[in-house]
C-alpha cells in the first residue's frame, strides 16, 4: 500500500473508524463498477459521517459512488474516476412512524423487503415493486427513480416522497420538504434529487406518504395470439371503470424466463397480459367477471393466476436483471419509455427486428404506464453488438420515445452511449451539476452526458 493510500485511509479510519475503511480487494470488487474498483469501501454509521466524508473526498479529490447491493451499479456510463465506494449498508433506521397519519421517515440503506415487513405490521406499505425487487435499497430506489408496474396506480418513487435530508460535498446536510402529507416546502429539490443516480449528493433521510394494503389481491392472465388483440384489450381496459394495480405484458420469451425456462428456442407465440387487482373478494369478483367479459370482446381468453404462483411471479420480474445473467451469458437488458398508445407498435418491430437477427428478446412492457424493458440474449447464430442497440433505439424515437441501456456486457459501453441523445435540458443539467458537486466527486461522468 502507497503512502498515499494508507494516509486516506488513516484519515478515513479518524472520520468513521478503523473497521469501517475496508481495502481488501474481495471487498471492493463488490462495489465495482464497469470493470473499476475502488480503493477502499467505507461504511459510515450517521448521516453526519457521510457528510464529513463527502468533504473529505472534495477536498482530496477523490471520486465516490454511494451503494448499498449495488442492484443499481449496472446503470450509467463508465465513471470518468472511481477512488471510493460509500455503502449506506449501516444507515438503516426508522426515525419517524405514524401509521395514523401515514408517513415514514426512514434511512437509504433499508432494504425494500425489510421496509415492507415493517410496515405490514400495521397493514402499511410503500407500493413499489423496482428493479432489484426486495433486496433494492431505499437510497438506490430514489436515486434511480426506479418503479415497476405499480406505477400504474400509484405513481413512482417522486409521487412519494414528502421530503428529504441529504448530504452534499460541502460537508453539510440539508433538510427540503416535511415529514406530513401537507407540508410540500423544497418538496422540488426533492424531485431534483430523485432520480439523479448519486450524482448531486447522498440521499440519507427519506419520508414518505404510506398506503393502505388492499385487502386481498389477484392476478389474472389474459391471452392474446396476436399484438392486435392485446392493443385491443389494453384499450378497453384502460377506458373501463377498472383501477388494476398493474398491468404488464409479456410476450412468450419473457413468460417462459419468469418460469424458469431456460431453453428459448420453441418459447412458443402469442403474448399474456397480466393484470393485477387488490381490494375485497366483492371487488376481485368484479374482476373477474368483467376482465372475462372484456378479454372476449377483444378476441382474448383471461384466467386467474394461482396466489402463490402470482407472488412469485412478481417477485421474479422485479429483479431479473438480477437473475437473467446466471441463466444466459452476456444478456442486454434495455429499458424504453414511449407514449403509451405506441407500446405494441413498438414490440412488434423489435420483436420483427430480432427475428431477422436471430437474438432472442424477452419483452416486459407496462402497456398501461408506457415502459418497456427488453431481455436482448444472443443466440448461437448472432452475438448482441451496439448496432443492434442502436436499431432498437431509432424505432424508439420514431415513436417518440427513448431507449437507456441498463446492463450490458463489459466493453459494451465503450462503444455506445447507454443514455442516448442529450435532451434540451442538458445545459440545466451541467448547471446544476456545477452547482451541488462542483469538483466533480459523486459518480463522475456516470450520468448523461457525461456529467
Amino acid at each position: 500500500m502507497s503512502v498515499a493510500v494508507e494516509s486516506t485511509r488513516t484519515d478515513l479510519a479518524s472520520i468513521v473508524g478503523d473497521s469501517r475503511v475496508v481495502s481488501d480487494p474481495a471487498v471492493c470488487a463488490s462495489a465495482a463498477a464497469d470493470g473499476m474498483t475502488p480503493g477502499s469501501v467505507i461504511y459510515p454509521p450517521s448521516a453526519e459521517q457521510v457528510a464529513e466524508v463527502l468533504k473529505y473526498a472534495a477536498d482530496q479529490d477523490l471520486a465516490v459512488i454511494p451503494f448499498r447491493n449495488g442492484t443499481k451499479l449496472a446503470i450509467g456510463n463508465p465513471p470518468r474516476r472511481y477512488d471510493l465506494a460509500l455503502c449506506v449498508k449501516d444507515l438503516n433506521r426508522v426515525w419517524h412512524y405514524e401509521p395514523g397519519d401515514l408517513t415514514v421517515t426512514v434511512e437509504p440503506g433499508m432494504k425494500l423487503g425489510d421496509f415492507q415487513h415493517f410496515l405490514a405490521r400495521h397493514r402499511l406499505w410503500l407500493p413499489l415493486d423496482p428493479a432489484g425487487g426486495s433486496r433494492a435499497s431505499i437510497g438506490g430506489i430514489l436515486a434511480a427513480n426506479s418503479s415497476g408496474p405499480l406505477r400504474l396506480r400509484y405513481g413512482t418513487p417522486r409521487d412519494m416522497v414528502l421530503g428529504m435530508k441529504i448530504a452534499t460535498t460541502d460537508g453539510k446536510l440539508i433538510k427540503t420538504g416535511g415529514r406530513v402529507v401537507k407540508n410540500v416546502a423544497g418538496y422540488d429539490f426533492a424531485k431534483l434529487m430523485i432520480g439523479s443516480y448519486g450524482t448531486l449528493g447522498v440521499i440519507v433521510e427519506a419520508s414518505f406518504k404510506l398506503f393502505p394494503l388492499p385487502a386481498e389481491c389477484s392476478t389474472f392472465v389474459v391471452s392474446t395470439a396476436t399484438l392486435g388483440a392485446a392493443r385491443e384489450f389494453r384499450r378497453r381496459l384502460l377506458g373501463s371503470p377498472l383501477t388494476p394495480m398493474r398491468i404488464l405484458l409479456l410476450d412468450a420469451t419473457a413468460a417462459s424466463l419468469v418460469r424458469g425456462t431456460r431453453q428459448l428456442e420453441g418459447a412458443g407465440q402469442g403474448f399474456e397480459i397480466w393484470v393485477e387487482a387488490g381490494g375485497s373478494e366483492r371487488v376481485l369478483e368484479r374482476y373477474r367477471r368483467e376482465l372475462q367479459q372484456l378479454a372476449q370482446t377483444s378476441g382474448a381468453a383471461a384466467e386467474p393466476m394461482d396466489a402463490g404462483q402470482a407472488k412469485e411471479s412478481w417477485a421474479r420480474v422485479a429483479d431479473f436483471r438480477t437473475w437473467l445473467p446466471g441463466v444466459f451469458a452476456n444478456p442486454v437488458v434495455v429499458r424504453v419509455h414511449l407514449p403509451i398508445a405506441a407500446g405494441e407498435t413498438f414490440v412488434e418491430r423489435v420483436l420483427e427486428e430480432a427475428r431477422r437477427s436471430k437474438i432472442h428478446v424477452g419483452c416486459f412492457a407496462q402497456t398501461g404506464a408506457g415502459v418497456i424493458s427488453l431481455c436482448l440474449i444472443e443466440s448461437p447464430e448472432a452475438r448482441i453488438d451496439p448496432p443492434f442497440v442502436n436499431t432498437l433505439r431509432d424505432f424508439a424515437q420514431s415513436l417518440g420515445g427513448l431507449l437507456v441501456v441498463e446492463s450490458c456486457p463489459a466493453g459494451f459501453k465503450s462503444r455506445l452511449d447507454v443514455w442516448g441523445p442529450m435532451a434540451d435540458d442538458f445545459e440545466v443539467m451541467q448547471k446544476v451539476k456545477a452547482v451541488w458537486d462542483p469538483k466533480g466527486v459523486l459518480a463522475p461522468g456516470r450520468l448523461v452526458g457525461g456529467l
